[in-house]
């Protein structure tokens, strides 16, 4: 006869509450120890043990069922492009190197065999997708797609002679491999939105994945101990092996960094250390971080001890000091709960109106998620030395601005000299008068038959970044600060000889953005670069030089790099290279620039085997790439 039995589940937990790391990575730590225990009603029987650890059963299960939810009720739609938006659609991967043999001109003498990589977006499943649901209506912006990395191998032989070579590769972070086993999309975008949709996408995103975004990887390229990474600074970096671009793994500089990390680090001159930094949505919202040269030590760590969270993009070094720039762009959670104000991109570079997103663009502005320009708050740089805590940091107020990249910053006498590309107001925040005033500034542009009518309305324009001065007096106190160049040059994506990075530097290259062009199309193009001379006068206005290198019509560059001469003598002995497109011929090449015949022709102009689309960052890296071109 069968004995009544009991089953008896004995838990012992041990849990840890959840925490959000200051790079939004969820942790873990629930473990379960479970023992079953069968004994008859009657009889008491020895427990026979059995341990499980059951975190791994039940994260995977309730992954699977939250997929499974998002895959029902949410909707993926296409967010179709315009024809002026053409060259913002994803390519395919090539698969494999290609070597390059149309090039007009010739590769100049003196000219540093290396890799030339310029990253930037390259949505998969065939572009950036919105969604739909019962919560709402959600979207990314465009900077949101998947990083793909486009190299250029520039190896000479024996002879003189040269071979290049061209390849391109998806950046392959852990959300980028799951979407892609998938064969379809399951992130939800959170960048703008309805506020239920942003808020239940942020907590899917995050159950599933630890975050509430894409790690993207698609801003910039930078190397430091012999080794190479691509950047997004949602995330940490990605190693990638220079000679594939195969992605190796995450650096967190041997767990020492568990935080987000800039996408402009910035060797120090003199000890080739790199500073680093990282921001979060909870305390400590801001982190600077100094990893030893060989990049094997994290030497030292500083929390700034904020009262906010300002959303920093760049920042500085001199040989003495670190320089951060607290201004009143922030990120709130509170804002978020409470439906809070824009997070997608505004200004000529950036202007949503004329985007077809299939939503309702004018019905989300405002609503999206908690970042926020507040032109009434502060703002302050701060200057703190290399090894130094919080309460040696130097603060200056200034006057509220916008400045998402820094130029050069350097010591000069007394003072802390900081050069960056200034805004009056943010490009990151709804502007006054909402879509109505982008209407408005898209038709005024688009009525100018001269020069000094277009510069008329861009002195009236608070969103157009110009190259900007910050003198800091460490003795005094003293704050001066004015504009180095006037409006005919809207400007960003700075790049100078970074041998002079975070000493006294005479020369300085930016990407002119092509205002009109922008602002009809919704999106950035730049139709030029600007050579800006420091330590030369326009005489007018008390601005410096700046020479023009301007694009043909309807060609755009993204991904400016300086490439030093070898031996080369002068600060300026060298080119910049810089990817462009035709969108008229839809060809794509890479340009050599003479850095002091910077208004004439490109000395090569190599065209490439496929189309690349605009992108961010580039940078060039001189070493001998002939151990990094496969066989082909």
């Amino acid at each position: 006869m069968s004995s009544t039995r009991m089953i008896m589940f004995k838990v012992n937990c041990s849990v840890q509450k959840p925490s959000i790391s200051q790079d939004l990575k969820i942790a873990f730590s629930s473990v379960f120890k479970i023992e079953l225990i069968d004994q008859p009603m009657t009889q008491r029987i020895e427990p026979l043990p059995m341990q499980i650890n059951v975190q791994e059963f039940v994260k995977n299960n309730s992954v699977k069922l939250l997929n499974a939810f998002v895959d029902s009720v949410f909707e993926f739609i296409d967010q179709p492009l315009l024809p002026s938006q053409s060259n913002f659609a994803p390519i395919k991967e090539l698969g494999d190197t290609t070597v390059v043999t149309v090039i007009e001109g010739e590769i100049p003498d003196g000219f540093p065999e290396g890799v030339y990589v310029r990253n930037g977006p390259n949505p998969l499943h065939g572009g950036l997708k919105s969604a739909k649901s019962i919560f709402g209506k959600s979207a990314p912006i465009w900077v949101e797609g998947e990083g793909m990395l486009h190299a250029m191998y520039f190896n000479q032989e024996s002879d003189g002679n040269w071979t290049v070579v061209y390849n391109n590769r998806h950046v392959e972070t852990d959300t980028y491999l799951w979407e892609k086993q998938r064969s379809k999309p399951g992130i939800i975008p959170v960048a703008l939105g309805d506020p239920p949709a942003i808020l239940i996408g942020v907590l899917l995103n995050f159950m599933r994945f630890g975050q509430p975004y894409k790690n993207t990887s698609n801003i910039n390229f930078f190397e430091h101990g012999g080794k190479f990474y691509s950047i997004a600074e949602n995330n940490r970096p990605q190693e990638i092996d220079i000679s594939t671009l195969d992605n190796k793994f995450t650096w967190d500089v041997n767990g020492a960094w568990n935080r987000c990390f800039t996408s402009h680090p910035k060797k120090v001159p003199g000890t080739g250390e790199l500073v680093i930094s990282g921001q979060g949505a909870t305390k400590p919202y801001y982190q600077l971080g100094v990893i030893s040269a060989d990049g094997k030590e994290l030497k030292h760590k500083v929390d700034l001890k904020l009262d906010r969270c300002t959303f920093t993009h760049d920042l500085g070094v001199t040989e003495r000091y670190m320089v951060f720039m607290d201004f009143p762009l922030t990120i709130d959670l509170y804002r978020l709960f409470k439906g809070g104000p824009s997070c997608t991109v505004w200004g000529p570079m950036f202007n949503p109106v004329q985007s077809s997103f299939g939503l309702n663009v004018s019905n989300l502005l405002g609503k999206q998620r908690g970042q926020d320009y507040n032109k009434e708050d502060y703002a302050r740089i701060g200057v703190i030395p290399r090894y130094g805590d919080s309460d040696s940091i130097r603060w200056f107020d200034v006057e509220p601005n916008c400045t998402l990249h820094i130029v050069n910053c350097f010591e000069e006498d007394d003072e802390v000299v900081v050069w960056g590309c200034r805004a009056r107001e943010s490009v990151l925040k709804k502007p006054e008068g909402g879509s109505n005033k982008f209407e408005r500034l898209a038709k005024r542009l688009a009525s100018m038959d001269d020069q000094a009518s277009l510069e008329k309305i861009m002195e009236d324009e608070k969103l157009f970044t110009r190259c900007y001065e910050w003198r800091l007096n460490m003795r005094t106190g003293e704050v001066k600060e004015r504009y180095l160049t006037g409006y005919k040059h809207c400007m960003d994506f700075p790049a100078i000889n970074e041998k002079f990075t975070g000493v006294k530097n005479k020369y300085g290259y930016a990407q002119v953005v092509d205002v009109i062009e922008c602002t009809m199309s919704g999106l950035p193009k730049f139709g030029g670069i600007v050579k800006l001379c420091f330590d030369e006068s326009d005489n007018k206005n008390n601005l410096i030089k700046v020479e023009h290198h301007k694009f043909d019509d309807k060609t755009y560059g993204t991904g400016i790099s300086f490439v030093p001469k070898e031996q080369g003598l002068d600060e300026d002995d060298g080119w910049i290279i810089t990817f462009i497109h035709n969108e008229d011929t839809n060809i794509s090449q890479v340009h050599v620039i003479d850095a002091k015949k910077f208004s004439e022709e490109p000395v090569a102009k190599i065209t490439l085997p496929c189309r690349v689309p605009y992108g961010f960052h580039g940078a060039f890296m001189a070493i001998k790439s002939k151990q990094y071109i496969l066989d082909i």
